[in-house]
């Protein structure tokens, strides 16, 4: 079993009114307010992160970028012999 150990700590100063609307909405979800307030800033944080476009390459990197693009796919015969086999659904239907 794996065991998350926290050792890290972050304070934060808030007023009276953002912690009663933090506590309150960590009761409804059933979690302690750390965990409510963590869980929602990881999602935010990975919101962010993930939506992170823009990347730089130097003129050869991204002459090496557009050629990938540019060229045929290759040949891939183990994934084109498993879509040529039915699926699960694909199976007839029963007859009753």
């Amino acid at each position: 079993m794996k065991t998350n150990k926290r050792s890290n700590r972050i304070d934060l100063r808030i007023d009276p009114k953002a912690k009663e609307a933090l506590q309150a909405a960590a009761l409804l979800k059933h979690k302690s307010v750390s965990e409510f307030i963590l869980e929602n800033a990881l999602s935010a944080a990975n919101e962010v992160l993930a939506d992170r476009r823009h990347f730089g390459l130097n003129a050869e990197q991204w002459e090496a970028f557009q050629a990938a693009l540019d060229a045929p796919p290759r040949a891939l015969p183990r994934l084109e012999r498993l879509m040529r086999e039915p699926g699960f659904f694909d199976a007839p239907a029963a007859e009753n």
